[in-house]
């Protein structure tokens, strides 16, 4: 199973510490309004602000009553009222009609926006604007980071996105800069930092020169982490939208994780009732199958199944004693493991359902005959009778824009005539999801000058390796492409297999697409930490087209941290180092061994199972701090319009 481990991995840091201080100074910003008053919460604000601090905590500081910001503003009573909001145009509009309302009625209240995780001056123009500015007070609550788990820090940033990757808005590089910030200065000093992509190189400098103007108290100290690799999302999209096969990731396409737990409904519970899990690693029965790829997992729960039973029926041969034991110090914790256990089962056989329905097995065949480039016209046919069926329009979607990325970019027959089905099968109203397809390049169509590669090829024969990059660079601003099928070739990414791949005893990251694919942003983890940096990869590079860094820790802030060991292959731990400029970070200290891989633009659960299985094969951890953790129907949504 992907859950053996090859190498003793050190112990996750203890990031608790996120959420007291999170906390702390939320109570801090409410006791500014002294006196009872309302709350008015955003509503992808709830569930990462229920993870903090709950109603009780709210209440104990004189928070009365809670409201959801919505399009209609709640009837509150209350004579002060305090918003907690993300820096939004909307919102503001929404808060000054409240307070306008207000003044035409001739009613006088305090008003406190808190922003989270920061304030936007266009927030401000705004109300001043709205004739509002001068009746509210403002503050910032800086909750960049959320740990969902032991080895997942999130954002909870999902249209960061958008924002970024469509948009061009560069206004959250700075909340990512102030979260790295914040890590480096509890569990830092970090070591070298590597990175690809233009948002990544512009969060790596921007942190850099917040370290460089502040004292670097974390010096002179054993870090905690000491790695750091920057990852933007439009590097890889193909991973992000093949389907996912591990359990974690099956939930979350089925279900939606939100926040770190899931709603389970009436259909996984056998009740009428639904019920609602926080999925991480305290929870006995996920923390084992969460990696697991699906086929294993039916398995598994049967054993562990059986091996409750043994343990209810020790109970039969017991003495008074031996029953009081087992009552006050088994019997509860059995019972919460029954409960799960039963939740899983059914949460799988509700996921087989689902798939059975949507022909999976045929939806999985056509991916890998994309990801291989056998078969296109084969699977093209299958994409239009998906389409044609309308079982799913972001399902349809996804499977146009892994054909379009594969094969870089539709010849403009397929392209017009896909297009044409999806419009016809799902309504002209998604004309707009093509344009904002197109410009981030997820489904493009090829354009008469596509014989770039070819030309681009035989001109990198002509002339040295740094003139053919600069003429292709020169190229990518012409016509973007993918470059799938060069890149995987280069980087192996396609494994070839002797006989089956053994899911239940995986050799590779691979497992997590049933052996066919290993995700292309963890294998350039992979091959840089080996490596050290990005020599010998240059050609992968000049076909990613992104700018790539990679910088040594530096003493007065960026000394500590330890590099990936020895250059060697599968199952080589990490190596001894010691730390420029800082502590020791040899393979004994967690520091050294431990790498914080950073998700710009949205991290999925099969890249982390992915770097999971590699740090366990490597005897290193993986923290895992993301924007958002994402999925391909997440990153189609972000896209979709209009929007809901």
């Amino acid at each position: 199973m992907a859950s053996a481990a090859r190498h003793d991995v050190p112990e996750p840091p203890d990031f608790d510490i996120l959420k007291r201080l999170a906390r702390d100074q939320l109570i801090y910003l409410l006791e500014q309004l002294p006196g009872r008053k309302d709350l008015f919460i955003e509503a992808d604000l709830m569930s990462p602000l229920d993870r903090i601090a709950n109603v009780s905590i709210l209440k104990q500081h004189e928070v009365d009553k809670l409201y959801k910001v919505e399009s209609r503003p709640a009837l509150s009573t209350s004579d002060q009222l305090c918003f907690l909001v993300r820096p939004r145009v909307k919102t503001m509009k929404y808060i000054a009609d409240i307070v306008n309302a207000d003044k035409m009625s001739g009613r006088s209240r305090k008003y406190k926006i808190i922003f989270s995780p920061q304030k936007f001056y266009a927030c401000e123009m705004v109300l001043e604007e709205e004739g509002v500015f001068g009746d509210v007070t403002c503050d910032e609550w800086s909750f960049y980071l959320l740990p969902l788990d032991e080895d997942i820090i999130s954002m909870e940033l999902p249209e960061f996105f958008r924002d970024y990757f469509l948009e061009g808005d560069h206004r959250w590089i700075n909340s990512v800069a102030r979260a790295l910030q914040l890590l480096n200065s509890l569990y830092g000093p970090f070591g070298r930092a590597y990175g690809i992509g233009r948002c990544a190189k512009m969060c790596y400098e921007l942190w850099r020169d917040l370290e460089e103007e502040s004292e670097g108290d974390s010096q002179g100290r054993n870090p905690e982490i000491g790695n750091i690799f920057f990852m933007d999302r439009d590097t890889d999209y193909v991973t992000a939208l093949c389907s996912q096969m591990v359990y974690e990731g099956l939930v979350d396409d089925t279900f939606r994780i939100k926040c770190g737990s899931v709603d389970f409904g009436p259909e996984v519970t056998s009740s009428d009732k639904s019920v609602k899990v926080l999925l991480n690693a305290q929870d006995k029965v996920f923390s084992q199958i969460r990696n697991e790829h699906f086929s294993s997992v039916f398995g598994f729960l049967s054993q562990k199944s059986r091996n409750l039973q043994a343990q209810y029926d020790r109970r039969r041969g017991m003495d008074i004693k031996q029953m009081k034991n087992f009552v006050s110090q088994e019997l509860k914790g059995l019972k919460q493991e029954h409960r799960l256990l039963s939740l899983h089962i059914g949460a799988c056989e509700s996921i087989m359902k689902k798939k059975t329905k949507q022909d999976f097995q045929e939806m999985i065949k056509a991916e890998h005959s994309l990801l291989e480039g056998f078969d296109i016209r084969e699977s093209t046919s299958f994409i239009e009778e998906h389409i044609d069926r309308q079982v799913s329009p972001i399902e349809s979607l996804r499977l146009m824009c892994l054909l379009s990325i594969t094969e870089n970019g539709l010849n403009p027959k397929d392209y017009r005539s896909l297009k044409t089905q999806y419009l016809q099968s799902y309504g002209p109203e998604h004309l707009l999801t093509f344009h904002n397809l197109k410009r981030i390049g997820l489904l493009t169509e090829q354009a008469a000058g596509e014989t770039l590669t070819a030309v681009e090829s035989r001109v990198s024969k002509l002339v040295t390796d740094r003139a053919a990059g600069k003429i292709t660079d020169a190229f990518n601003s012409l016509a973007r492409k993918s470059n799938f099928r060069a890149i995987s070739k280069k980087l192996g990414l396609i494994p070839r297999l002797d006989g089956e791949y053994d899911l239940k005893v995986p050799r590779d990251m691979a497992y997590v697409f049933s052996g066919a694919y290993t995700p292309l942003s963890c294998k350039l983890i992979e091959q840089v930490l080996e490596r050290r940096g990005w020599q010998g990869l240059e050609e992968v590079l000049r076909l990613l087209g992104g700018p790539e860094f990679s910088e040594a820790g530096r003493a007065g802030g960026w000394g500590g941290g330890c590099v990936w060991g020895g250059g060697g292959g599968a199952g080589t731990p990490l190596a001894p180092c010691v730390a420029g400029g800082g502590a020791e970070a040899g393979p004994g200290r967690a520091g050294g061994r431990t790498v914080l891989a950073v998700f710009l633009g949205g991290c999925t659960c099969s890249e982390m199972a992915a770097l999971r299985f590699l740090g366990r094969d490597r005897g290193c951890r993986f923290i895992f701090l993301t924007t958002a953790v994402t999925s391909s129907g997440r990153l189609l949504e972000a896209m979709a319009e209009p929007r809901s």
